[in-house]
């Protein structure tokens, strides 16, 4: 019923995967990204962002690149449970995915006002709070400095033909952008067994696993990590951006003013309204098998571990300073109850979820290091 729902899904909005001037090489039956009308796609501009991506000159001191807290074969995580910037500081939250990122209404795990890749963009480079790559007050030298490079003098006038001169940060920007919209994972063995006809892509187990993760009576993970994409939110060409969900999922439960350990207190870090503390939106199931340390903190380190924590409706913690009974928390979300599960039950949730694993986007030459 899944596959046909899509299939119409796509069919009421006159989608074709691959029309348009840019080939974006998607398998049916899934749309196309949206994209700002202020920066179309072009292969050039992809190809430039790519470079730019993987550019150890994108930080001040020439140590780290985009692609350092954004690893193809960790479906661009970093398998850290704290990103660390170019200085060594180390940021409060993980590298999310950038797994289909381009499908994604919002960026980043909390912020409810970020939906643009070009504005986020600039959040890395140019951000103290914590310090990324700290390009900030070091634009003029990197852009004089890619001005230089013969690769660059090549593609960014083939990218921005009307601009002169075409090496600006706000070019940069919208090169990555586009490059970003690229990274686009929809061929794993559930999509060929769900999607594409094929039964046998999936184990049996991996079946039973997905029986589990739908099923509104057991587990009901589906309610937080529903569509195609599994993070239950999504913006296409041609349709409607449905809600980002921020989640309290009781994963702490402090005492004290704040439930969550600052400064990692979710939604609120922007609302202010108490009842906001402890949601993040919910990241993309995509590839989940390769992206450990899990949560926005990193404070899991297993599959096995997560499903312990939403079996038990709250993780808890007995001591330290993060002690506490996440069930209890009053912000968390009404349908994280827990349920039981056998063991048997446990390996084939986590059959399930590997079978997310798409090994040709984790290896696809294209959006690896061009220089390499």
């Amino acid at each position: 019923m899944r596959r046909i729902a899509l299939l119409v899904f796509v069919a009421s909005t006159g989608l074709l995967a691959q029309s348009g001037s840019f080939d974006w090489r998607i398998p049916r039956p899934f749309p196309r990204p949206a994209v700002p009308a202020d920066n179309p796609m072009s292969a050039s501009k992809v190809a430039l962002g790519r470079y730019l991506f993987y550019d150890k000159r994108m930080s001040s001191n020439g140590k780290e690149s985009c692609a350092s807290c954004h690893r193809q074969e960790l479906a661009f995580t970093d398998g850290r449970a704290r990103a660390e910037g170019t200085m060594g500081e180390l940021h409060p939250r993980s590298s999310m995915s950038l797994a289909n990122i381009a499908y994604s209404p919002l960026l980043t795990w909390a912020n409810p006002s970020l939906s643009s890749l070009e504005e986020q963009a600039m959040i890395p480079i140019s951000g103290t709070e914590p310090i990324e790559l700290g390009l900030k007050g070091h634009e003029d030298r990197f852009l004089a400095d890619i001005g230089r490079d013969a690769v660059y003098r090549r593609l960014f006038p083939e990218a921005f033909p009307r601009e002169t001169p075409p090496y600006t940060m706000g070019n940069v920007t919208k090169a990555l952008a586009a490059f970003e919209r690229t990274i686009i994972s929809l061929n794993s063995p559930y999509d060929r067994y769900r999607y594409g006809n094929d039964p046998d892509a999936i184990s049996d187990a991996a079946k039973r696993g997905e029986l589990l993760f739908f099923s509104g009576e057991r587990t009901a993970c589906f309610q937080c990590h529903g569509n195609w994409n599994f993070n239950g939110s999504l913006r296409y060409e041609g349709g409607d951006s449905t809600k980002a969900p921020f989640l309290n999922t009781g994963l702490y439960n402090l005492r004290g003013e704040f439930s969550y350990p600052a400064p990692n207190t979710g939604l609120y870090q922007y609302t202010h309204r108490r009842e906001d503390i402890g949601k993040f939106r919910a990241p993309t199931l995509r590839n989940i098998a390769v992206t450990a340390p899990y949560m926005h903190d990193g404070s899991i380190s297993s599959l096995a571990e997560v499903i312990d924590h939403y079996a038990a409706g709250g993780r808890t913690i007995t001591s330290g300073p993060s002690a506490g009974i996440g069930h209890d928390n009053p912000n968390k979300e009404s349908n994280v109850q827990g349920f039981k599960l056998t063991d048997a039950e446990r390996k084939d949730l986590i059959a399930f979820l590997e079978s997310l694993t798409d090994s040709e986007f984790l290896h696809n030459p294209m959006l690896s290091d061009p220089r390499k």
